[in-house]
């Protein structure tokens, strides 16, 4: 063995094998670069509200200024509802009520006033909520009501409010913190009620409290009738299904929660996201083609000696295992300072993420490493069977094999 060492030494090529090195580095760190920064930006787009099925969309119609002057309220009439139920990618429809009196909220931490403003109440029918029933229940005589809240609440108050009084920032996972009172009046009369926080939501624009407290305010604090709903909220079988926006363009419907420009944007970040990718496999494509070469070279330079090596007993496996054994420090050594790179370039990514959306989840880095693994397990099994075939050419073509 150490005689196919010494031959190996004497013929090796760094500047090669340092081509194969940066290039197969390079086009590993490319691929699980990208593959890394898909799965840890993805949550930026898809994330929604814990309490409500992403296959829901909130639609309101547009309101302009030929609308205003024909004097259409924007309301969704009857009609509008039966035509929604009966579309085929609609699986339920749901209205949205709204409070028949005055709201006022205020909001504080940990004793510290920080809101105080009219709002509005709304409500949708509780299937439409997936909260457990047993923190989104309310009751005739409870005095304190669940109630979730828009996201820029809190975003008004890291980005504001702490910032001004130097306050700490606060992630929706310590909501008890939160303080909310709510003062109902109408109707000739006035009371006060706790607010029990139990989420936040990207998709509302007003306070959402449970359909039983709803119906029962309106009954007692409301002097006004029903009035037709001016939003719904669908559920669809398929947010991505290209039927929905034709049919929301042609009825003048709004999509509030915007699902609609996320799936496009999802799909261009998906279609980046590959072609990067695609760039970084041909590169390592072209490394395991200079590597290939690079043993072809050596063999070919070598070949008489190894012949003799392998007539004087020295099997083709023999022969072949130093070359395999370089190939493989080499790949490892590339996974390894790949790994390290990767955890350097998604600290630094991740910070600025952090600071945009400090409540996204960091997920895992472990799934790239696997991919990585992955990939170096195939380069190096392509490498040991192209070694193997070309030593036994060399053993054949001399006529060592019976």
């Amino acid at each position: 063995m150490s005689l196919v060492w010494k031959l190996l030494r004497r013929h090796i090529s760094v500047a090669q094998l340092a081509g194969f090195f940066f290039a197969n580095l390079l086009g590993m760190l490319i691929v699980l670069t990208g593959y890394q920064f898909y799965r840890d930006v993805l949550p930026v787009f898809t994330k929604g509200d814990s309490f409500m099925s992403a296959e829901y969309m909130i639609l309101s119609k547009k309101i302009n200024a030929g609308s205003s002057l024909s004097g259409r309220s924007g309301t969704f009439s009857g009609e509008d509802i039966e035509d929604l139920e009966a579309q085929k990618f609609v699986r339920a429809v749901g209205m949205f009520t709204m409070a028949g009196y005055n709201v006022t909220a205020r909001m504080g931490i940990n004793g510290v006033p920080v809101l105080s403003s009219e709002m509005f109440f709304e409500s949708v029918p509780d299937k439409f909520v997936d909260t457990p029933v047993d923190r989104w229940e309310w009751k005739e005589g409870m005095d304190e009501v669940p109630v979730i809240l828009p996201r820029s609440y809190m975003a008004m108050y890291n980005f504001g409010f702490a910032r001004i009084h130097s306050l700490p920032k606060l992630s929706e996972g310590i909501v008890g913190m939160i303080d909310f009172q709510i003062i109902v009046s109408g109707n000739g009369k006035r009371d006060a009620y706790k607010g029990k926080v139990i989420g936040f939501s990207n998709r509302l624009n007003s306070i959402l409290v449970p359909q039983q407290f709803m119906d029962w305010s309106n009954s007692v604090y409301s002097s006004s009738g029903d009035v037709e709903p001016s939003r719904v909220i669908v559920e669809v079988g398929n947010p991505a299904d290209g039927a929905i926006s034709g049919y929301m363009e042609n009825k003048g419907y709004d999509v509030e929660n915007g699902n609609l420009d996320t799936g496009k944007t999802m799909y261009f970040l998906r279609m980046t996201v590959s072609m990067v990718m695609c760039i970084g496999l041909v590169i390592s494509c072209l490394s395991f083609y200079m590597l290939m070469l690079s043993i072809y070279l050596l063999v070919q330079k070598n070949e008489t000696k190894l012949e003799n090596l392998l007539l004087i007993g020295y099997s083709p496996v023999q022969v072949a295992l130093p070359y395999q054994l370089l190939t493989l420090l080499l790949n490892m050594t590339v996974f390894v300072i790949v790994c390290v790179l990767l955890l350097a370039v998604r600290g630094y990514y991740m910070d600025i993420i952090g600071m945009l959306y400090p409540d996204i989840d960091e997920g895992s880095v472990l799934p790239s490493f696997i991919l990585g693994f992955c990939l170096l397990c195939l380069v190096t099994l392509f490498n040991f069977v192209a070694i193997r075939e070309k030593i036994m050419n060399v053993w054949s073509r001399n006529g060592a094999v019976d």
